[in-house]
């Protein structure tokens, strides 16, 4: 276990994600009021300071006194301590606490380069913790006056480095995808557009990795109606309270939302292509997701509408993995399903994999992207495993113990290369906290396959309204400010407070 101990709250964050990032396998806490308990006196703080760690407790202290800055490795009582040695740093950084944003950048920048040299390991994405890194490198090429010369791409790869270690590989990715983003959504009329998600909450089963709000069909069959009536005043709000502006795109998300039946598809479909101004529509997006929940019949009834693009995810092609995760179906159904797609006349087909699966290898991912290839898909989207609190997976790891069996940069990079052979290119990239490897989760498309709607929720640059349980509305003023309206996840609150969930949004 590793506490971390400072006194300026503002920093707990960053450095929770920075150490759990160098240290994965370990536990890393922020010990409780203890900004309360330092500032309270310097005696107090001294104590808290220099006590002894419980066994098995190391510890991290981040101290500010001023301006300046101390950091301090005490390891714990432990032989399986992940601190090698005691360590005391100091530091005073160039900007006084006036700058504030600069001067944050700097003390995080101290933090990462003592971890780095204490570990010898470097950050793939240096000390970035936000999951939004092409959001600032697009920032930064926006000041330089060519944006796409190579004299620009030097210079900005060049500061990402300075003020957060970002590794040359990774800053090109990045600032190769912002370019592309920036030219897909030049066609996206950001102040006067808005887009639409409907988040459908029920699945087959709840996999291993899944924090998304999802519940069992099986359980909630009877009151599938009842959810898509309230579904349906969302969608009747949403038209008069947007009235001017213009759909960009729409996406139907989950949980599943081929876990409905082809009637019930067929009414939320016929609601949302009526209800909304579809003229302006320029993507349309469905997650057909599991090949245990698709059917002829579902795929038919998404070809009567406009929908222009659908997932059909494996995550894996090893079979013992899709057990050990609870995806109810074969690797030979998700070939069939896809197969099924294809001729049923659907030509935008996206695929996800997740890379740090339990048990598996680098050849195993290998296998997965030659099994993918051969299928020939219109997008990729490879994720790294993050392990979210709200999953089941954290239970998974408790009994069957920490799994480190992948190389994941090599991983990555297989997947970035089979993605290129394809001849797809990099067009989205987001990254989340707890993430196998400190890497990201990337989209690959063929030219004029890019999922618009993926950009547009990463770099928060339209207004999306959010419809269902569970699900967050963005709203993004001209000064780029954000407000967000989230709805209450369990279904049946959801349904019986409609009304409520639609007053929110008004406010």
């Amino acid at each position: 276990m590793i506490r971390i101990i400072t006194n300026d709250a503002e920093y707990e964050y960053d450095l929770h994600a920075i150490t759990k990032s160098f240290f994965p396998e370990a536990e890393v806490t922020v010990k409780p009021a203890i900004e309360q308990e330092m500032n309270s006196s310097k005696q107090t703080k001294n104590k808290e300071m220099n006590s002894e760690p419980a066994k098995k407790e190391d510890r991290l202290m981040l101290t500010f006194s001023g301006n300046d800055v101390e950091l301090v490795f005490q390891p714990g009582d432990d032989a399986d301590s992940c601190f090698p040695y005691p360590l005391k740093k100091t530091y005073i950084p160039k900007n006084g606490k006036e700058n504030k944003g600069d001067y944050k950048k700097e003390v995080k920048l101290f933090c990462y380069d003592e971890l780095s040299a204490m570990t010898g390991k470097k950050l793939p994405w240096g000390n970035l913790t936000g999951i939004r890194p092409t959001k600032l490198l697009l920032s930064m090429l926006h000041e330089e006056p060519d944006m796409y010369s190579e004299q620009a791409r030097q210079k900005v790869m060049k500061e990402i480095y300075r003020i957060h270690r970002v590794g040359e590989e990774k800053a090109a990715l990045g600032i190769d995808i912002g370019l592309r983003e920036s030219k897909i959504l030049s066609q996206i009329d950001f102040q006067n557009g808005y887009s639409v998600y409907i988040g459908i909450p029920f699945c087959p089963s709840t996999c291993l990795y899944c924090s998304f709000t999802s519940f069992p069909i099986i359980k909630y069959q009877k009151r599938v109606q009842e959810y898509l009536s309230a579904v349906r005043k969302e969608l009747l709000y949403t038209k008069e309270q947007m009235k001017g502006k213009i759909l960009d795109t729409v996406y139907i998300g989950g949980g599943t939302p081929s876990s409905l039946s082809a009637e019930e598809l067929e009414l939320l479909l016929h609601d949302v292509t009526t209800i909304l101004p579809w003229e302006n529509v320029k993507e349309f997006t469905v997650e057909a997701g599991r090949a245990d929940s698709i059917t002829r019949e579902k795929l038919q009834v998404l070809r009567k509408y406009p929908v222009t693009r659908i997932s059909v995810n494996p995550q894996t092609m090893k079979e013992e993995t899709l057990k050990i995760i609870g995806r109810h179906h074969t690797v030979q159904q998700v070939k069939d399903t896809f197969a099924m797609a294809r001729k049923e006349g659907f030509d935008n087909i996206n695929m996800d994999i997740i890379l740090g699966l339990p048990g598996e290898t680098v050849a195993d991912v290998q296998n997965t992207l030659d099994e993918i290839a051969s299928l020939r898909p219109d997008s990729l989207t490879v994720h790294s495993l993050a392990i979210k609190r709200a999953s089941k997976m954290r239970e998974y790891i408790e009994v069957h113990g920490g799994f480190n069996t992948m190389d994941y940069e090599t991983a990555m990079n297989l997947s970035n290369r089979a993605a290129a052979q394809m001849g797809m290119q990099p067009y989205y990239l987001y990254r989340q906290k707890n993430m196998a490897g400190n890497l990201e989760n990337t989209g690959f498309a063929l030219p004029g396959k890019y999922g618009i709607y993926n950009i547009l929720i990463m770099e928060e640059v339209q207004t999306i309204v959010a419809i269902g349980a569970g699900t967050v509305t963005k709203r993004v003023f001209p000064d780029g400010r954000i407000e967000r309206c989230d709805n209450v996840k369990d279904v049946g609150l959801y349904i019986e407070k409609i009304d409520e969930m639609i007053e929110r949004k008004c406010n």
